[in-house]
């Protein structure tokens, strides 16, 4: 039986040339296929880092690798009592985060300076600062 070869050998159905049209549709098709492959490829390695200091735990949680829900909700805990993390290496210092996960995950995260929100920075009970008036 031929079923297990590339080509029909000669006599059997289907061993005929194939109209020049067939040929040209399936390579059009292919070429498609593979256009948009990279495309699509091209435009996953573009997406950007998640900050780190801006983040939710829901956000962490899909992004970074052997980060859970409650690795996440950690992270998003010590940033609230500790400030915004200074450095990605910063996140070592969180309980269940070892450098390991940090190196894993370096692509895919960073921390941007001065993105935490205002108040995550000011110890809790502390008035807010208000800005000097220039005359």
């Amino acid at each position: 039986m031929w079923c297990g070869t590339l080509v029909p050998p000669a006599g059997m159905p289907g061993s005929g040339p194939k109209p020049q049209g067939v040929v040209m549709k399936l390579f059009t098709v292919m070429l498609k296929s593979l256009v948009l492959a990279l495309v699509l490829t091209l435009s996953a390695k573009a997406t950007d880092k998640v900050d780190i200091n801006t983040a939710s735990a829901a956000e962490l949680d899909q992004v970074m690798v052997n980060v859970g829900p409650s690795k996440a909700q950690a992270i998003i805990d010590h940033r609230q009592a500790n400030g915004p993390f200074k450095s990605v290496e910063e996140l070592a210092l969180v309980k269940g985060i070892g450098l390991k996960t940090v190196e894993r995950n370096r692509d895919l995260i960073e921390a941007r300076a001065g993105a935490a929100p205002a108040d995550s920075r000011r110890p809790a009970g502390t008035p807010a600062v208000k800005p000097i008036e220039r005359r």
